[in-house]
């Protein structure tokens, strides 16, 4: 059931003014897997980490944005990280993470 409610918020963002090209809601999840190693499973993260689960998508896509600019120091690969994503990439992860509950 959380798959499916997650897979719909996906679609959501994907459909939103934000996306101008389609995004299949299957590329979303995948391109927010790769975020467990160190937000944990659907952006749920263990102590001493970051959660994404339940964070606005304005303060994700301004985060992922700061770090894509260099605007702000990352201790770890952050920011290497952001810059391997469109900004239409990005809002689709932030809008998954925020449709996951806390």
């Amino acid at each position: 059931m959380k798959i499916q409610h997650a897979l719909t918020a996906a679609a959501l963002v994907a459909l939103s003014g934000l996306a101008q090209a389609q995004v299949d809601p299957l590329h979303v999840r995948s391109w927010a897997a790769s975020c467990a190693a160190c937000h944990g499973t659907d952006g749920r993260a263990q102590p001493g980490m970051i959660s994404l689960a339940g964070v606005p998508k304005e303060v994700t896509v301004q985060k992922m944005l700061d770090f894509k600019a260099g605007r702000v120091p990352a201790a770890t690969i952050m920011h290497q990280l952001a810059k391997g994503y469109s900004d239409e990439q990005i809002a689709a992860i932030a809008g998954y993470f925020a449709a996951q509950k806390n």
